[in-house]
């Protein structure tokens, strides 16, 4: 039976500039769903990005009701502990519901959301056909240089002679990589795929 299993956790304080901060979330993901490229994936994302990919699902899916996401208060502090995991447990129900809809998830924008660190710009320019990357080269790229859990780390050294899918060399055209995000993501013992 397939299962899509999402996590929202580990809150952490990014600074935008000197006057500015926000808070960002880890996405981890673990499926055996077809509709995953990659079944383990491990991402940052902030509020503003959750407010962009749900309007776009609701364009795309006019007569789906979608599940609202945590309300955006103004008296909303990153500082109260309080505050943070009830936005960080209204994102994780909101990703939970999201991920049960079929409609929905046959939407390229979600899977570069969850399985890429893509800007909400790229994802739309790379969804429309105007990168030189389609939606499964930015996921599978994004993995193979940034998010390496320990089983795919085994497989990319045994593909490395033959030039598999983990190999650098491999050309999608994505540009430099984004190593200043870190993601501390560690694959248990049953994350591993399938």
């Amino acid at each position: 039976q397939e299962f899509v299993t999402v996590l929202v956790r580990d809150p952490r304080t990014q600074k935008e500039d000197s006057w500015h901060s926000y808070i960002d979330y880890e996405i981890f993901i673990h499926t055996n769903s077809m509709c995953f490229t990659r079944k383990t994936s491990c991402v940052r994302r902030r509020f503003r990005e959750f407010v962009w990919l749900r309007q776009r699902l609701q364009s795309n899916a006019a007569l789906i009701q979608l599940p609202e996401l945590p309300s955006k208060t103004p008296f909303f502090n990153m500082n109260n502990p309080h505050h943070v995991d009830h936005r960080r447990q209204g994102l994780q129900e909101f990703l939970e519901k999201i991920l049960q809809d079929a409609l929905l998830l046959s939407d390229s924008r979600l899977h570069l959301f969850l399985q890429t660190q893509l800007s909400p710009e790229d994802m739309e320019a790379c969804v429309s056909g105007q990168t030189k990357y389609s939606v499964a080269d930015a996921i599978h790229k994004f993995a193979s240089l940034n998010r390496r859990f320990p089983i795919e780390d085994e497989e990319r050294k045994k593909g490395e002679s033959d030039a598999g899918p983990y190999s650098e060399s491999s050309s999608s055209g994505l540009g430099p990589s984004d190593d200043s995000i870190s993601c501390e993501c560690k694959a248990s013992p049953a994350s591993e795929e399938s």
